[in-house]
């Protein structure tokens, strides 16, 4: 089966070389390829989807939340 994005167990970390690491919390996952197991045990949808959300680069004047952050 392919990888459910939509799981609450999934995660992805970009390492700063670039190289894209794949995670499933509670270990229900294929290692290589990396895949969800079919009707997985585990699976439970996301309450909050990444939708909408932005990550801006460090600014260069140490604003770790990037350019029009109020700070409010």
């Amino acid at each position: 089966m392919a990888v459910r994005k939509d799981c609450r167990h999934y995660s992805t970390r970009t390492t700063p070389s670039g190289d894209q690491l794949q995670r499933c919390r509670v270990d229900a996952n294929t290692p290589n390829p990396f895949a969800c197991p079919e009707d997985c045990l585990f699976f439970e949808p996301r309450s909050i989807t990444s939708a909408g959300w932005e990550r801006f680069p460090d600014a260069e004047d140490g604003d770790r939340w990037g350019e029009g952050f109020s700070g409010r």
